[in-house]
């Protein structure tokens, strides 16, 4: 079982807790304004590797990795394009005692037979799920992504019934994503989950706007600044002032 793999990290600390192997998969259905990884989107291609492979390279770093409390990070792209992969991966991992979290944004999510098999296969060998809410708003989402989110809104809550724990990521962009109104019926959603352990706000950046230039490819927010750290902290304050749950589980 072969994966097609974008790039991999093997000292990541932002994708997970610890200090993380993260693997970067090739292919995306969305196609977010915002990408910074724009040089992902193509599906089929990257360079193709072996569980055993990725195993091999893998467990050089294992004690810096289990000594963090971290463990493996399938991003992408987006992961759940490439399940039969993963599954195999993630058994391997979880036969060495290795976390596993898969960071997706739910794009490809579907109620077929064939994907509801293979994603609840996964789903028993995945420790984590770092899920980014790019919009709660249906006709928002589709402008900023290109794809409608009934299906993604789908995904977080089959998450929640089978308690899967979720990181809910939301990339906070100034007059895109930052509507006073948007942020209180996502914070209202993201209420309504029984397995949310953490939420970020991560602020906009242009740090993959030379991927876009590189593919020949006009990004459309280059006339977008990022937010500051109060705009971060105040969007931060408006998604949590509604939720339920224990609020100190979100610090």
């Amino acid at each position: 079982m072969k994966g097609n793999i974008h790039s991999i990290e093997t000292f990541g600390t932002v994708d997970g807790p610890g200090i993380r192997y993260v693997i970067f998969t090739q292919g995306c259905l969305l196609r977010c304004q915002f990408c910074h990884n724009a040089d992902t989107w193509e599906i089929g291609t990257g360079k193709q590797m072996s569980v055993s492979e990725i195993l091999e390279d893998l467990t050089a770093y294992l004690p810096f990795i289990e000594s963090s409390g971290g463990g493996i990070t399938v991003s992408g792209g987006e992961p759940l394009l490439q399940m039969p992969f993963l599954i195999e991966l993630f058994k391997a991992c979880k036969k060495l005692g290795i976390h596993t979290t898969i960071d997706s944004s739910g794009g490809c999510y579907s109620t077929a037979p064939l994907f509801q098999e293979q994603l609840n296969e996964l789903l028993n060998y995945t420790d984590l799920i770092l899920l980014d809410l790019k919009h709660i708003n249906r006709k928002k989402h589709i402008q900023l992504t290109g794809m409608a989110n009934d299906h993604i809104l789908q995904f977080a809550y089959l998450l929640s019934i089978r308690q899967i724990p979720v990181w809910i990521r939301h990339v906070l962009i100034p007059g895109v994503t930052g509507d006073v109104k948007d942020l209180e019926e996502l914070g209202a959603f993201i209420g309504t989950l029984k397995n949310v352990e953490k939420l970020e706000v991560l602020p906009y950046h242009k740090l993959g706007v030379y991927k876009w230039d590189a593919l020949g490819l006009e990004y459309p927010l280059k006339d977008v600044e990022p937010p500051s750290d109060a705009e971060v902290n105040a969007a931060y304050a408006t998604l949590t002032e509604t939720l339920t749950f224990n609020k100190k589980v979100l610090s």
